[in-house]
This record gives C-alpha cells, structure tokens and sequence, in this order.
C-alpha cells in the first residue's frame, strides 16, 4: 500500500506536468498573438477623432515627470490631457504645473479635485478629471506609465469599429532597481501578462488591464459610469465586465506600453503582491484557484524534498526549473523584455514565494490601498476600515 509520502509525491507530480504543459504552451499563444491580423485593430481612413486623456496623479513617483510629460507630447492630431490630484498639497502638483506651462493651456488641463464617491482612490480622482474632458472618447492612463510617440493613434484605432466598446493595452514593468522590485517585475512580465495573452487566445477567459483603457463617454454611462464603479477593488475587471456583458467587443491590443515600478522596501512588494493575489481571486475566482495546476516549480521543489533529494527528485527539479526558465525568457523577448532577462535568475524563486501569496489570498480578507486598509466584499467591492501608516 502507497506511504502518505508516495501519495503526496504523487499529487505533486500533478501541478508539474500541467504547469510545465502551460509554460509551453503560453509561448505558442504569445507567438499566435502578436503575429496574428485582426480586423478590428485596424482604424477606418483618417479615423483621428480628438480624445480626452485622464491623468489620476497622487503623489510623486519614480520618474514621475518623465512619465507624464510622454502623453503630452504624441503624434496625434487633436487631443486634451487632463491631470488630477485630489490634494492641493500633493507634492506632484508643481510638476503637473510645470508640464501645463510647457505645453500648454489648450492641450494640458491640471484639475484638483475632492470628490468621495467611494473607497477606490483611483476612481475619485478620475471622477474629477472627467468633469473637464472635452471629447467623447476617453482614455484613462496610469500616472506610471512611459508612452511612445504612436500610443494615442494604435489605442483609438479599434474604436472605429462601433461594435467595439472598449479598448486596452498590455503592458510591461520596467526600472526594478532593487531585488524585490525585480520580483515584482517578474510577476507581471513573466506570470500575469502570459496569462492574460493565453487567456485572449484561447477564449478561456476576458481582461481588461487598467494601466491604459480607451472608451467612448456615452459608452461608460450607458454602462454606469464612472460613478458606480467607486466601490470596485477590482474597477477594471469591472469595466470590461460590463463591456463584454453588453454585447460590445472588448479590445486588447498587440501594443506593450512600459510601466515604472515603483517600491520603497521589501514590506510594500509583499503588501503588494497579497493585493494583486486578491485582486485576480476576487475578479475570477474559479481561474484563481485553477492556477494552482500551473505553479510547476514550487511543487517540483516539494517533490524533491518528499524524496529527500533522490535522483529522480532532483531531476524533476531542474526539469520544471529549465523549462520555466527557457520559456520565459522566450515570452522576455517576445515582450522585448530586457529587464526581465536580466533578471530571470530570481523567478524560480518568485514562483516558490508565490505560491505563499496564493494562500494568502484565501486567509486575508483585507487589504491595504493607498495607505487605507479595506475589508473586501465577496462581490470585491471595497469597506474601508481605517489609516494604517504602510503604503501601496
């Protein structure tokens, strides 16, 4: 009769071969993502209608001015940027005044706001940018974000397609100075972002990735607005929820914008990292729980300790650990992900540690936000509990 040791070696095996199956797999459908031709990518002729972008700024951040300034210098026609704080004491204040009186008036707007329409900061903020936005198609791009000269034109394109209803970018962490903003970095570059592009092409599942999101104004009311999505932890997922649900298209480009990590110490990666653990378990939880099938090294790892470092242990160790190592570094280049090769020593590592921030997600039913700690609803709605002093 098997040991309870034999049966657990056993059930590790499981999450091995399936995630090392995935890890393969994620390659193909990266490959078939970025080289397939799509239809509604395309803008009909001379499709350069004028936009309104919303900058949501609280407080400084890594090359803060450098990053705001790249929305404001475009290769697009005829578009108005609208930078918010909700502060007239937010320190990235004078910045966004500076950019305003460089560029000027006309295209950069700078908005303080002190709307409270719920527990989401982010929403907030945006919920006062809106008010000045000029233009029927809105795009809300993240403080963090590095943006090249054609970023206006590929994300407006698919809207001239009136079935679709919103559009969003993928995205890549770049700047990880430290050992655990590289961590981070490789969670989004060699872990989510894979995940999102398997997803797209396998029809598994729908996204929609906030860093940088275009719609039509009447399209966001005629879906609730900014307004009813004040209490979302989870307020893009949200979004495009109610796109998709709508009956309307909803767009992830073939476009990869750069997004600057930023993390003052160890404490705030790890804060982080339970959120963004909740953050996908609140939004889909049945595809959360299902990735334990695909953490291939951590369970490798425990195989390898059951045995007590056997040969046949250890081969499977450093058999799950090359391929994971091999296939990302091909999703790094197929992401033009220098960072991340670079940095590819630390992910067995990350994907041992990640495993714990996996459980996590089941046993801690807060979070904290912007320096606020919430208690999350099943519904991943947002009950804010009080100031704690840590940061996210």
């Amino acid at each position: 009769m098997p040991s309870p040791a034999d049966i657990f070696s056993i059930i590790c095996l499981v999450p091995v071969i399936s995630g090392s199956v995935y890890s393969i797999l994620s390659v193909w459908t990266i490959i078939r993502f970025f080289t397939s031709s799509r239809s509604d990518l395309k803008a009909s002729d001379g499709f350069t209608p004028p936009v309104t972008v919303l900058k949501p700024v609280k407080g400084l951040e890594k090359d803060l001015k450098s990053n705001l300034r790249t929305i404001g210098i475009q290769d697009y026609p005829k578009y108005q940027v609208v930078y918010s704080v909700q502060d007239t004491k937010d320190p990235a204040l004078p910045i966004l005044q500076e950019i305003q009186k460089e560029l000027g008036s006309e295209r950069i707007s700078v908005v303080i706001s002190t709307v409270q329409a719920g527990a989401n900061g982010k929403v907030n903020n945006l919920l006062g940018a809106i008010e000045e936005a000029r233009h029927d198609i809105i795009i809300i791009s993240d403080s963090d974000t590095h943006l090249r000269p054609d970023y206006l034109e590929s994300l407006v394109a698919p809207l001239s397609n009136p079935d679709v209803g919103c559009v969003c970018t993928l995205f890549k962490l770049t700047r990880a100075e430290r050992w655990f903003e590289k961590m981070e970095l490789l969670t989004i570059n060699e872990d989510f972002i894979p995940s999102v592009i398997f997803a797209q092409v396998t029809g598994a599942s729908n996204a929609c990735l906030g860093p940088s999101i275009a719609i039509r104004k009447s399209t966001l009311q005629e879906l609730g607005g900014l307004e009813s999505l004040a209490d979302y932890l989870v307020e893009d997922y949200e979004l495009g929820r109610r796109v998709w649900t709508s009956g309307k298209k909803m767009v992830i480009l073939p476009y990869v914008i750069d997004a600057v990590v930023d993390l003052e110490d160890w404490r705030q990666w790890w804060n982080h990292q339970v959120y963004w653990e909740q953050n996908t378990y609140l939004a889909r939880p049945g595809a959360f729980i299902a990735t334990i099938l695909i953490r291939a090294v951590p369970f490798a790892l425990l195989f390898a300790m059951v045995r007590v470092g056997d040969p046949l242990g250890l081969s499977v160790l450093v058999c799950a650990i090359a391929v994971r190592l091999l296939t990302a570094g091909i999703t790094s280049l197929g992401l033009r992900d220098a960072e991340g090769l670079r940095s590819l020593y630390l992910l067995p590592l990350r994907d041992i540690v990640g495993l714990i921030f996996w459980l996590l997600a089941f046993t801690q039913r807060t979070v904290v936000w912007r320096g606020v700690e919430f208690k999350l609803t099943s519904h991943g709605k947002m009950v804010p509990l009080g100031s704690v002093t840590s940061k996210q």
